[in-house]
């Protein structure tokens, strides 16, 4: 079954073990067929309108009320969105992650947030310090018009320095750091740019209902 979670588990694993490693301006990874293809449309397909940005934008928490994440409620509503946190909670995947990117997940909880971004979108430069052990921007839209929608990159003086490629089933990682900025110029954006923004975050995050697992942190 293409959806299953050790389908996703194996096609994580691949896509971790041929990621392309970058040290400018940070550490930081680009990857490609992160999920199974079947998975992908799934997602996609997640009846969840896109939310009005009401001329407001620069940071996701303005918008927090309209957010959507891989909760408990999705996770029973969808079973896509049950199967792939079941293969991010699953520890083949986060030990490959550990080894992989450098970093140490115990004790950490999952968050996976769709994010449907419309044209006046935009995020000021940022670096996901604190709360949040890893970050793992997977995009998704498949739109042709998408290609030059991805992650800025900037330097430790927020100084532009380039940008990640968006291809659906596509990613970009990182393990945040006080130079990790990065944040998404102003720009056109033509129809809706779906993404996942998963990250493992520590025990200090208060918003439990966005957790996949709030009382099961990694092992």
């Amino acid at each position: 079954m293409p959806s299953s979670k050790d389908a996703i588990v194996a096609a994580l694993i691949h896509s971790f073990s041929a990621a392309k490693k970058s040290e400018t301006p940070y550490p930081n990874w680009v990857l490609d067929a992160c999920l199974p293809a079947a998975v992908v449309a799934d997602v996609l397909a997640l009846p969840f309108p896109a939310p009005a940005l009401g001329g407001i934008s620069g940071k996701r928490e303005v918008h927090n009320a309209t957010r959507k994440y891989f909760d408990a409620e999705n996770m029973a509503a969808h079973p896509v969105c049950n199967a792939v946190n079941a293969a991010l909670q699953d520890s083949r995947v986060t030990s490959t992650i550990e080894k992989t990117f450098g970093t140490k997940l115990a004790g950490t909880y999952l968050r996976v947030e769709f994010a449907q971004d419309t044209n006046g979108f935009w995020l000021e430069p940022h670096t996901d310090l604190g709360v949040k052990s890893f970050t793992f921007l997977l995009y998704l839209s498949p739109d042709a018009q998408h290609a030059g929608l991805g992650t800025d990159i900037y330097d430790a003086d927020k100084k532009h320095v380039g940008r990640s490629p968006f291809k659906s089933n596509g990613a970009m990682i990182f393990v945040p750091s006080n130079n990790t900025y990065h944040g998404f110029e102003p720009r056109q954006i033509d129809g809706v740019r779906k993404s996942l923004v998963i990250n493992y975050v520590t025990n200090d995050w208060r918003a439990r209902e966005q957790l996949a697992y709030p009382d099961t942190p990694i092992a």
